[in-house]
């Protein structure tokens, strides 16, 4: 092996490095099986939603993880995988995309990091299940004015009666 090549691996797992440092999660997957037209509109639906996926080395993989304190991983670097890089605004984002393809398609969710903690496939499904940011806001927006309704109708009801 020359010079050359092991600085070429060591920029390559950088670069992964980086992308993970980047990332407020990462979601790995066994793409075998998903047919051409599937891993289009995958990919599309992840770009759409700012996620990066890349097709990646198991032992570049490995690495990145290690140097990034992600240890115990070590059972999920076989076979084709790729990963799948969550934007800061949305860690969710490939968890739910990815679930939703691997629904439909052979491919499978090896495992993720969220936020800095480490997921197994049922995990990510798990996780996945949680609905979009703007859908939880209005969930909560409803949660909080709903007793202020409650009470104000109570209360016309109260004034009704009395007068």
């Amino acid at each position: 092996m020359s010079v050359h090549n092991i600085d070429q691996r060591k920029e390559y797992v950088a670069g992964v490095v980086e992308k993970m440092n980047n990332a407020s999660s990462v979601v790995l997957v066994d793409y075998r099986g998903i047919n051409v037209e599937q891993d289009t509109a995958m990919r599309k639906a992840l770009r759409e939603a700012g996620v990066e996926y890349k097709v990646i080395k198991n032992s570049a993989l490995a690495r990145a993880f290690e140097q990034t304190g992600n240890t115990g991983y070590d059972e999920y670097f076989f076979g084709p995988t790729a990963a799948a890089f969550g934007p800061k605004d949305d860690p969710i984002a490939p968890c739910r995309i990815l679930s939703e393809f691997a629904g439909k398609t052979p491919m499978t969710i090896k495992c993720g990091v969220v936020e800095g903690k480490k997921f197994d496939e049922n995990g990510i499904k798990s996780l996945a299940s949680i609905p979009e940011k703007p859908v939880l806001l209005a969930q909560l927006l409803g949660l909080l004015t709903n007793p202020m309704r409650s009470l104000a109708v109570a209360l016309g009801e109260v004034a009704k009666k009395s007068a």
